[in-house]
């Protein structure tokens, strides 16, 4: 990030495009900074200092209305956002359904009932067998210039993902190298440097991350595609993401290169393939 003006930083910041937003106000809860507010029948930035830039609200707006932008703007400001939370009345606000703060997604305690049928009682430890291939597998703690990384497939996870996803080794490790984290509990800012020096110093062939269906967990793709930007490396890039119920949800394939984003969704089936 680079300082400009006084209290101004080049940053990764929320845009919101006015004319496909319809004011559905299902960006609202997404946001648990509370950044976001419909004005006059639109979503709008409450202000810039509330937005961390990590793009949680962008996987649920249905009309594909929010993204991220670099622009100038005031640098996230944690303090701010408790003062402004304490502030925001909880009573709902959007077409009386969507209340203006909630705790978020990703804290919410659920229980979920499982089924376990008598064929998946008798499995054994012997029949399952990691595909792990490396070690450290935390971002936090890989070197940049790991040599396992040279020529290597990469999937990058949210650390949630293998607790939730049951067939991870078989079906999304099993010929990569893996990195894990999290962006929201870890430094975003840590993270997009430390990516940025691996696809730098490494031809890695292909990327693949993978994270939870909860909106904030939507930003570690973003964060490793401002990392492929920076790197100026044109590597394949797909995002896979897994429901709390430890399905698959969607699959999105974007081939990234210096100036020139080439895109094409594709939907999978909620079975492991």
């Amino acid at each position: 990030m680079k300082e400009s003006e006084e209290g101004m930083i080049q940053r990764s910041i929320v845009k919101i495009d006015e004319e496909k937003c319809t004011g559905c106000g299902t960006c609202i809860p997404a946001c648990a900074e509370g950044a976001l507010k419909i004005v006059d029948g639109k979503a709008k930035l409450v202000s810039d200092k509330y937005c961390d830039g990590l793009g949680a609200c962008l996987g649920e707006c249905p009309q594909g209305a929010i993204t991220i932008e670099k622009r100038e703007a005031e640098e996230f400001d944690e303090e701010a956002v408790e003062e402004h939370l304490k502030k925001k009345p909880s009573t709902p606000t959007v077409h009386g359904a969507h209340p203006t703060h909630q705790p978020c997604p990703s804290a919410q305690v659920m229980h979920f009932e499982r089924n376990i049928t008598e064929k998946e009682t008798v499995k054994t430890p012997e029949e399952i067998e990691s595909t792990l291939t490396q070690w450290p597998v935390q971002l936090t703690l890989l070197p940049t210039n790991a040599p396992f990384f040279e020529n290597a497939d990469l999937l990058i996870t949210a650390d949630c993902v293998p607790f939730a996803y049951a067939n991870f080794h078989n079906d999304l490790l099993r010929g990569r190298k893996l990195v894990v984290g999290c962006p929201k509990l870890d430094d975003a800012e840590f993270y997009k440097k430390k990516l940025t020096e691996i696809f730098k110093r490494s031809n890695i062939k292909s990327v693949t991350v993978v994270n939870m269906e909860v909106p904030c967990c939507f930003g570690l793709y973003h964060l490793v595609k401002e990392a492929l930007d920076s790197s100026e490396k044109a590597i394949p890039l797909r995002q896979e993401t897994i429901s709390m119920k430890g399905n698959k949800v969607t699959g999105i394939k974007r081939k990234v290169s210096t100036g020139n984003i080439l895109s094409a969704a594709t939907r999978t089936s909620h079975a492991p393939r």
